[in-house]
């Protein structure tokens, strides 16, 4: 019996058929950077920062301390791959100040030599004009000799 009230209860706060619980950024970022590996605390701090200083603020001249030249975006809106590449393509647009943590970063974890970090995205919804929902998007990056050498995103062409 208390199975079936725990199932009542957890359907009623899920709301309407087919209504989906947003998705949230986590509360303390930074948090999430400790792991008992002390090679996948590094790889994720390295990640964090890079993600946090070059990509999200647009320090590029910060790149080359956590980029290797041989970087390869699998990125298929990147183009024409190589760290350069990815200091041009952030440059197109100012340098931001620097925050603390990673907007909109729900999780970040790490196996092996990747780290993959989980954002919240906010997109309009297609069947109901005006409306939004949230969702979960996802890069994953391959850490080798303390340097960034390759990217993958959820990302699509348009």
């Amino acid at each position: 019996m208390r199975l079936l009230v725990s199932i009542a209860v957890l359907a009623s706060l899920a709301g309407p058929a087919g209504a989906q619980l947003p998705v949230e950024a986590h509360p303390d970022p930074l948090t999430l950077l400790p792991s008992a590996d002390a090679r996948l605390a590094a790889n994720k701090k390295l990640v964090f920062d890079f993600w946090r200083e070059v990509v999200q603020a647009r320090h590029v001249e910060k790149i080359a301390a956590y980029v290797a030249e041989s970087f390869i975006d699998h990125d298929p809106a990147a183009g024409a791959g190589g760290r350069a590449a990815l200091a041009a393509t952030l440059a197109r647009r100012p340098p931001e100040p620097l925050k603390p943590t990673i907007d909109d970063l729900v999780a970040i974890t790490a196996e092996r030599d990747l780290v993959v970090l989980a954002f919240r995205r906010e997109l309009q919804d297609l069947e109901h004009e005006g409306q939004t929902y949230t969702t979960t998007g996802f890069d994953m990056l391959r850490v080798a000799d303390g340097r960034i050498v390759e990217h993958w995103t959820y990302a699509t062409l348009d």
